[in-house]
């Protein structure tokens, strides 16, 4: 829960960010997914990475080898725009697994 009224004004507006984003890709004015490479080059490919390693974002590859990887719009964007970070695995815990 947001402690001050600085945080709930945070919140509610990435709600409404993210809100206004889905509404764009139900009416189909927006694409679903990024690629994984493009995620990369928007949130970094360390961010991207660590992400995916603990579980938070899950890329789909459609396809054989060669086929790229996809990664949820909806679903990235909610990831960075999560002030909890409590979620996130601390070093000790990224270095055991």
């Amino acid at each position: 829960m947001p402690e001050t009224i600085f945080e709930l004004k945070n919140l509610l507006a990435d709600a409404a960010e993210l809100g206004a984003k889905r509404a764009l890709l139900d009416l189909g004015l927006s694409k679903p997914y990024l690629k994984e490479r493009e995620a990369k080059r928007i949130y970094g490919p360390t961010i991207v990475e660590r992400w995916i390693k603990e579980g938070l974002i899950t890329p789909v590859k459609d396809g054989n080898n060669t086929a790229s990887k996809r990664i949820s719009r909806i679903q990235i964007e909610a990831v960075a725009k999560a002030a909890n970070r409590c979620t996130y695995l601390t070093m000790d815990e990224r270095k055991n697994q």
